[in-house]
């Protein structure tokens, strides 16, 4: 549909299931370029799905055509085999484990970090992106554990629920993600452990296998929350 503003307009966006703007924006500036709308204010390629919108633009409203083939963002669930009882924590174990990520969607979008997470877990790594929050590994319960950070009150009291779990290990963040897999497969692909540094932990589990879920990239997820932010949760399932 061709149209012509003589002025910019400011206009109702309809999304569509797409995330587009971070900021909750349900109004954006509206122009037009050679009969072509320009919209400002939003991103260009959807948050979730990696889709660049095309907009449907009337005198009262603009919405993109197409709806998000993941309008409520995407739970990644994925299983990690850990035969030995023994994971390595940390947040970055791409020198031992890689994947292609060329024919993937954008890893800015929730799509493309789930590409990543399931193609890493091929080859034996369970990872997840958690910003630059430098969290933790928890024991919940028997054979059940989160990847969290606590949450802190103003007087710097740590949510009171991390007093009843166990804390296993720190992951510092450079990579902004949690990287954990099976240690004797780790050293099998060519891990040293004599060149662990500080930053890295070995925790002892059950043998078994786990089932990783993983949050960040659902509609709801908010990691600048106040309170504790959970990643992943995960539990021996065999």
């Amino acid at each position: 549909m061709k149209f012509e503003f003589t002025e910019p307009k400011f206009l109702p966006l309809e999304a569509n299931g797409h995330i587009l703007s971070f900021l909750g924006k349900l109004e954006v500036e509206v122009y037009s370029i050679a009969g072509a709308p320009k919209v400002l204010g939003v991103a260009n390629r959807c948050g979730f799905c990696d889709e660049r919108p095309v907009y449907r633009v009337t005198d009262k409203t603009i919405k993109v055509e197409s709806p998000c083939p993941y309008p409520d963002g995407l739970t990644t669930e994925i299983t990690l085999k850990v035969p030995s009882g023994k994971v390595i924590v940390t947040d970055d174990l791409r020198s031992v484990y890689s994947c292609d990520d060329s024919g993937f969607a954008s890893y800015n979008s929730a799509l493309g970090q789930a590409q990543v997470v399931h193609a890493m877990a091929a080859v034996g790594c369970a990872y997840g992106p958690v910003g630059n929050s430098c969290p933790g590994l928890y024991r919940t319960g028997p054979d059940t554990y989160i990847i969290a950070r606590p949450g802190y009150d103003e007087d710097d009291t740590p949510d009171p629920a991390f007093s009843r779990y166990d804390f296993l290990a720190g992951i510092t963040t450079d990579l902004w993600a949690y990287s954990i897999a099976d240690f004797e497969h780790w050293k099998s692909r060519g891990g040293d452990p004599d060149k662990l540094g500080w930053d890295v932990s070995v925790v002892d589990i059950t043998p078994g296998t786990y089932r990783f879920t993983h949050h960040s990239g659902e509609h709801d997820f908010n990691p600048d929350v106040p309170g504790t932010v959970t990643f992943a949760h995960v539990e021996r399932i065999d």
